[in-house]
């Protein structure tokens, strides 16, 4: 219990905002799973949290619920929730590109992290709009961090992210702009949320294979380096393994997908910490009266 108690204050000690790591939280059993090298991934409700510019592939409303749990420490847990709603009529494929929703997609997600003594709450809205080969996003946070007998503090961010398909259904580039406002936590030694950079590429080697690289710098911190791979054995079945550098995190996973229902699960081993788990669900749904080309 002591050892655990040691590393759970020692974590806490040298990571920014005490909580969320270097920068934006990684959401989705499939981008932990994955190394949260994420700038990338498009297509699910979880681009509302990894880099709001993934929304714009969504055609169809999609709602999700993600845990995850560091180190098998109760007051590590991350509970959120996730909803995306496209916009205005669904038009069809043309010219090799994918359909798209006409007025783009807009994105909540709600988060809390932590236990009695220190948590963060955090709510954010995004927008993402996709034209030809680019998709473009922005976010906004508030972000409630508090401590127990010590008050709370709270702050607003915005972010920005982009992605584009260098060579359509091969070649993909993510880049993801955490805090570009700097927003500032307390005037104490000048306090402030991480300011992030992540830039990324996707190439997709079949129609099996996805092979993730990313980039990410804090502006005070080191720079890191994240990749995973994923694999379809099956339509419905995706095998997942990934690294990430800055905390020494190897990870695997798996996801299913069965109808409308796409299920994430994900371990994370860390040498000296132990392990961490993730785990989410995503539901899509049709649009009522909705008609695509309309």
């Amino acid at each position: 219990m002591l050892r655990r108690l040691y590393f759970f204050f020692l974590f806490l000690s040298t990571t920014p905002l005490l909580a969320q790591g270097n920068g934006p939280a990684g959401h989705g059993g499939r981008a932990q799973a994955l190394g949260n090298a994420a700038a990338t991934l498009s297509g699910e409700v979880w681009a509302v949290a990894n880099n709001a510019a993934g929304l714009a592939s969504l055609t169809r409303p999609t709602a999700g619920v993600y845990f995850e749990n560091r180190y098998l420490i109760p007051s590590l847990n991350v509970a959120a929730v996730a909803l995306a709603l496209p916009l205005g009529t669904v038009e069809p494929a043309a010219s090799g590109l994918p359909p798209r929703a006409s007025r783009g997609v807009v994105g909540l997600e709600a988060q809390r992290f932590g236990g009695a003594l220190y948590s963060e709450v955090r709510a954010g809205a995004a927008y993402a709009y996709r034209l030809g080969v680019v998709s473009v996003g922005g976010r906004l946070d508030a972000l409630q961090v508090s401590f127990r007998d010590l008050g709370s503090r709270r702050t607003v961010a915005a972010s920005l992210g982009g992605q584009a398909d260098i060579l359509p259904q091969r070649l993909t580039l993510g880049v993801y702009l955490y805090n570009i406002t700097q927003a500032k936590l307390a005037d104490y030694q000048d306090e402030r949320v991480p300011t992030v950079l992540r830039a990324g590429l996707a190439y997709r080697a079949g129609k099996q294979v996805l092979l993730l690289a990313e980039a990410e710098k804090d502006v005070e911190r080191a720079a890191g380096f994240k990749a995973g791979i994923e694999y379809l054995p099956a339509a419905a079945v995706a095998l997942r393994l990934g690294y990430a550098s800055l905390s020494q995190q190897s990870t695997a996973g798996v996801g299913l997908r069965t109808g409308d229902w796409q299920l994430d699960y994900a371990a994370g081993w860390h040498n000296a910490l132990g392990l961490s788990q993730y785990f989410s669900v995503g539901w899509q749904w049709e649009r009522m009266g909705s008609k695509s080309g309309e």
